[in-house]
């Protein structure tokens, strides 16, 4: 079940990255991060306020943990997701993001010890190699002739933070409904991106109301923010961030099927061998032989 919630987790966030490069020109990334969290907000006031009200003595004892993460995981990684993509391109920012695995393992060591096997770190790489497969089409042409530039130190940083708030979950206060430190969070976090908006209000960078700039804001804050931070929340704190983290390398598989479904893209020979490998590589990261399930007991 909670590769299952990682599987979907990475399908809405495939979207999300599509979506936010998609709409770059309409809507400003602070707008886009605000209503995206504002609009999930509303939605989880109708099943997770009255979880944080009931338990609003333990998030009191936690209050410090919930406003951290809230500024890791809303403030800080999505608004700088959005502002990349106004100066890179989504092959990079995906590129630049499949790190996030690597540094979830260094973020685990430096807080809590934490050490990957030798299988592990192998099926990590494994993977990594999946996703340079399909982004680079299997043409060193393409490799050669990427560039890096200031949107690309800032998917870094980004995913510097999401992997600190990844290697936190583990310190998750014990007892505290799933729904409540959604919303917990989710308040904290809209509170950091505030100001920066609002700065962005008085810069006259506004978006206009459409259909397809609405559309864009409601599946970003429905499936990319409520359901996929319920999703990796939930998976996380079940198998580990060390495991979960090679997931995110599905990222580049998913937007493959979503381009050949909605862009008419084809599928190519080397779609099915990085998808095949991004597999292997997380299979090796994920599977535990009985003498080591046995050991963790």
């Amino acid at each position: 079940m909670p590769y299952l919630l990682l599987i979907l987790t990475t399908l809405f966030w495939s979207g999300n990255f599509v979506v936010s490069r998609g709409m770059h020109e309409e809507i400003p990334p602070f707008g886009l991060s605000f209503w995206r969290w504002v609009i999930a907000l509303i939605i989880l006031s109708f099943f997770g306020l009255s979880h944080l009200l009931r338990q609003r003595q333990l998030v009191r004892k936690h209050l410090m943990f919930i406003c951290i993460q809230g500024l890791l995981g809303v403030t800080a990684f999505n608004s700088l997701i959005y502002l990349a993509v106004q100066s890179t391109t989504a092959i990079n920012a995906v590129l630049v993001n499949s790190c996030i695995p690597v540094l979830i393992a260094i973020w685990s060591w430096i807080m809590y010890r934490e050490v990957m096997t030798p299988r592990q770190c192998f099926g990590v790489m494994i993977s990594f190699c999946g996703v340079f497969l399909i982004i680079f089409r299997a043409d060193l042409a393409i490799l050669q002739a990427l560039e890096f530039n200031r949107g690309d130190v800032l998917v870094m940083i980004a995913a510097s933070f999401w992997a600190l708030y990844s290697a936190n979950l583990k310190k998750y206060p014990e007892g505290l409904h799933p729904l409540a430190y959604l919303t917990g969070i989710v308040i904290a976090g809209v509170l950091g991106i505030l100001p920066f908006y609002c700065f962005e209000l008085a810069g006259g960078h506004y978006f206009q109301v459409t259909l397809q700039s609405v559309s864009a804001i409601v599946y970003v804050a429905l499936f990319a923010s409520v359901l996929a931070f319920i999703f990796w929340n939930r998976a996380v704190r079940t198998v580990g961030a060390n495991k979960a983290g090679p997931f995110i390398h599905l990222m580049p598989v998913f937007s493959t099927v979503l381009a050949i479904i909605f862009l008419g893209e084809e599928i190519q020979i080397y779609h099915v061998v990085g998808i095949a490998i991004i597999f292997t590589g997380i299979t090796m990261t994920t599977y535990q032989r009985k003498t080591e399930i046995g050991r963790s007991k």
